[in-house]
């Protein structure tokens, strides 16, 4: 079969699906995610992804514990590290976090029900393992909302995390739904900030070039702010295609 649609449903932002079809050229099985007729990711550019969780958890020092995490907010250090990743999509950047040997939890905030149900049900073949990784616990929740309110774990409200991922919108700019747009300002920043612990890191995905102002922004939050061009090779272009990962950090 050259074509599936795995699964389909419609959302208060749009109908997403997950669909896989054969690449003759390649002689691969890409599977895509869209949001009506918008692309939103695909497995043959899953790259930026990957290193969205790399660049991210590269920025935190120390080693994981053997003993788990002792209680309180010190610094990663002598702990093992507790990472959320917001938008689950197709599973890269919470596989790759699991796969850091450090990372004590992964919490996966996720606003689709449905996407959620992919991996459970093994939809994703080269995500395998991330839904039954005992360190691993999807949230069903609006990424943005809980931000902005008491934090990410409905259990634990104010629980302060070592990373936050995120990988949502296009960019800063491209937006999925207006109401993500607030986030992107100094204000909801400082909201997201007050849920990491010193020496916290966020890292974004962005689709778009470097953006000097949103640099800025990042800068007037974090005490450390840097832009990362991935670039990898595009099968269907026979060139190459770059996205940007933004990395932020507070003080320790």
């Amino acid at each position: 079969m050259r074509f599936e649609e795995l699964a389909w449903r419609e959302t208060p932002i749009g109908a997403i699906s997950l669909r896989r079809r054969r690449d003759p050229a390649l002689q691969v099985d890409v599977y895509e995610v869209k949001l009506d007729d918008d692309f939103l990711m695909s497995s043959l550019f899953p790259v930026a992804e990957i290193e969205l969780a790399r660049l991210g958890l590269a920025a935190l020092d120390g080693n994981a514990s053997d003993e788990g995490r002792p209680a309180g907010n010190e610094p990663a250090g002598a702990r093992a590290l507790d990472v959320v990743v917001g938008g689950l999509g197709l599973g890269y950047t919470a596989r790759t976090a699991l796969d850091d040997r450090r990372v004590g939890s992964l919490l996966v905030v996720e606003a689709i029900e449905d996407v959620i149900d992919w991996h459970r049900r093994g939809l994703l073949p080269f995500a395998a393992g991330l839904a039954d990784d005992p360190r691993t616990r999807f949230v069903r929740a609006d990424f943005f909302a809980v931000a902005g309110a008491d934090g990410f774990d409905p259990d634990r409200p104010g629980r302060r995390f070592d990373a936050v991922l995120l990988d949502v919108d296009h960019s800063p700019r491209n937006v999925l739904h207006p109401s993500h747009a607030a986030f992107y300002t100094p204000e909801g920043l400082r909201r997201l900030a007050r849920h990491l612990r010193p020496g916290g890191v966020f890292a974004l995905w962005s689709d778009d070039p470097p953006d000097d102002d949103f640099a800025g922004v990042l800068a007037e939050v974090f005490d450390d702010a840097h832009a990362h061009v991935v670039t990898f090779p595009n099968p269907l272009t026979g060139g190459e295609s770059a996205n940007t990962v933004y990395v932020a950090r507070l003080a320790a």
